[in-house]
């Protein structure tokens, strides 16, 4: 079991890891391109240095997708990053036809996770788990610890098929493991990061954060709960939820920065249906079915009940 060292205070930019790795990468593997919708800031060293596979196409998400497609068929392994509501909902089409159709290595990455933009509803990605997750040969990775993206990354030059990445904003992120103690494995891989046999709480992205916060807090009043870090949403690590499912006695608690329904909760009770697995008591927090406004991550999460003081309470509620 990993355990979480968030308190440490160690905080680091996701967009800088991608921009480093990619750099890294490209040094010695000329089949990596990197591509951008006008969001290329942290990509300045990969473009100054590799400029001939760096292709920046401007606010068109869709000829982004449909150009690293092209690579793809040419035995290239582009790497598009952009923001999430509009690499997968603008170019939903591209992402599902001529990537996911042909089942190539294209690797999208978004920032701007869940409510975290700030940049109102037109911003605000609710949806993009959902999408993604329905899309044939897609695999769906959510980063909770910057340090994750470097190993991604690196193992996704030889991965089969197209992959979308999920960032929060990517600019102030909690390292939550001690470096090098932990192995990120693209694919069916799950973290536990608490281990309490009360309840257990399956989470991604920030909430993994809030979720170990949460279970810190509960450890004070003698309540000990299990935490997981989904950060493989597609495909699942199916003998990892159930066995914590079991462990802690069907008690489970879902929180994701996304549509309660649609996302991780929704693929973790379609696992319990198909395997005839009954909890004894299964709860989901997430944004409700509303178009959320301006306003911070934490201010949101707040309003609409997913914070860390609702996670606290809805493991006292089970219990």
């Amino acid at each position: 079991m990993a355990r979480a060292t968030f308190n440490f205070g160690m905080m680091m930019s996701g967009r800088s890891v991608i921009g480093d790795t990619l750099h890294e990468i490209g040094k010695t593997d000329d089949r990596l391109w990197v591509l951008t919708p006008d969001i290329g800031g942290a990509l300045k060293d990969f473009k100054a240095d590799f400029g001939d596979r760096f292709i920046d196409v401007g606010i068109a998400e869709q000829n982004c997708v449909g150009v690293a497609a092209g690579l793809a068929l040419e035995g290239k392994v582009p790497v598009v990053m952009g923001m999430i509501p509009f690499m997968t909902m603008r170019a939903c089409e591209q992402v599902r036809t001529a990537v996911c159709y042909q089942n190539l290595p294209v690797r999208i990455i978004g920032t701007g996770g869940g409510l975290t933009s700030g940049g109102g509803s037109t911003h605000n990605a609710m949806e993009d788990v959902a999408i993604m997750r329905t899309l044939v040969n897609m695999t769906v990775i959510s980063i909770a610890d910057p340090l994750m993206i470097r190993d991604i990354l690196i193992q996704g030059m030889d991965y089969e098929g197209p992959m979308f990445i999920r960032l929060a904003q990517g600019k102030q992120d909690a390292v939550l493991y001690e470096p090098g103690t932990v192995e990120f494995k693209i694919g069916s891989s799950a973290i536990p990061v608490e281990n309490g046999n009360d309840a257990v709480i399956f989470a991604h992205g920030e909430m993994v954060m809030q979720s170990i916060e949460a279970a810190d807090a509960l450890k004070e009043e003698g309540i000990n709960i299990t935490v997981v870090d989904m950060y493989s949403i597609k495909p699942l690590d199916e003998a990892t939820i159930l066995a914590k499912t079991e462990e802690c006695g069907g008690k489970v608690l879902v929180v994701e920065d996304h549509l309660m329904y649609g996302g991780l909760a929704s693929a973790i009770s379609d696992l319990y249906i198909d395997k005839g697995v009954a909890p004894k008591c299964f709860k989901r927090l997430g944004i409700p079915q509303v178009y959320a406004g301006f306003g911070s991550g934490p201010e949101q999460r707040t309003k609409y009940g997913y914070d860390k003081d609702s996670t606290i309470a809805a493991i006292k509620a089970m219990l």
